[in-house]
């Protein structure tokens, strides 16, 4: 009869040869990870080395630096000696740039924009009536209390001075009235006109007049509307009528002294040029010379709507000696 296999053989089989069955292993692991065996100290073997003996072999000699020095200045002038050069110039003078300066041609054209037109503003309280005539607020670059010719609110918990937005440099229409109003409006009886937003006229924004914004007149935006116009958008430019040749200067005559004197001026509706300044001078007396006869010349004023308005441009003046 053959040799009955026993269960234990089947476990011998599942383990190798001299290894511990799982189950030892693991309490052995348990056992170490609870109370650990205590390790001998580590011993040190290694020696620190200073780091000057390692670098001693490569001390720092005066004849190196002295030479090195050298080295330098010789490289030195040579460059300048080497720029210097006759030949080195004239080839410097034979590259042609990469870029040309004048890159007009090149640069996309783009659609001219409309000017804006003159600031200005207007305002009211929805009142039938037209606005009444009277004087203009303070002028101011910040508002902080529209003005009206009908005060609804007598008693204002903050009582503020009111005004317009425009420069205080700036020339405005002056009527001695106690009330405010607007001066180019025609008498009648005190209203703050059938505009909105506050302020005096038909317009709206808290300004006088028949535009919108802050400011004063028919424009927008502030400032004085249809007090400065450019030419574009609807505005066409000033024609010249009357023409005086300038005179020379003495100081320009004896020196022999020509070119262009470049003015800006402001031509109102009468065609008269007003408010010149000079944007390019020539001096020796010439700058004066050039202002004098531009303000005997005469336009044909520019035109906004069929109606003739104030336009600002810029004029050239040339003095050539025969």
């Amino acid at each position: 009869m053959g040799h009955t296999i026993q269960p234990e053989d089947h476990l011998q089989r599942l383990l190798l040869a001299g290894e511990e069955p799982w189950y030892k292993s693991f309490v052995q692991n348990l056992r170490d990870w609870i109370r650990p065996a205590k390790l001998p100290p580590l011993e040190v073997t290694s020696k620190p080395v200073a780091v000057k003996d390692i670098w001693g072999l490569y001390e720092r000699k005066n004849r190196s630096g002295v030479m090195s020095l050298a080295i330098h200045a010789t490289v030195v002038v040579l460059l300048f000696t080497v720029a210097s050069s006759d030949t080195v110039q004239d080839k410097v003078k034979q590259i042609v740039p990469l870029v040309y300066p004048d890159i007009a041609p090149y640069m996309p054209k783009a659609e001219p924009k409309k000017v804006a037109m003159g600031g200005g503003g207007g305002g009211g309280d929805r009142s039938p009536l037209p606005a009444s005539k009277g004087k203009l607020p303070k002028q101011s670059l910040r508002q902080f209390t529209p003005p009206a010719a009908v005060v609804h609110n007598l008693n204002p918990k903050l009582v503020m001075d009111p005004s317009i937005i425009v420069p205080p440099d700036v020339p405005l229409p002056q009527l001695n009235s106690p009330n405010f109003g607007d001066p180019l409006a025609k008498l009648g009886p005190p209203s703050n006109g059938p505009g909105s937003g506050g302020g005096i006229g038909s317009g709206s924004g808290g300004g006088v007049g028949s535009g919108r914004g802050g400011g004063f007149g028919p424009g927008e935006g502030g400032g004085v509307g249809g007090g400065v116009f450019r030419v574009g958008g609807g505005v066409s430019a000033p024609a010249l009528l009357f023409k005086v040749e300038p005179e020379y200067s003495e100081e320009a005559r004896k020196a022999k002294y020509q070119g262009t004197v470049v003015l800006y001026v402001e031509v109102d509706t009468g065609g008269k040029a007003r408010n010149l300044r000079v944007v390019r001078s020539l001096g020796l007396g010439l700058d004066e010379k050039a202002i004098e006869a531009v303000n005997k010349w005469r336009f044909r004023p520019g035109m906004r709507d069929g109606k003739p308005v104030i336009v600002a441009a810029t004029i050239e003046v040339n003095f050539r000696l025969l």
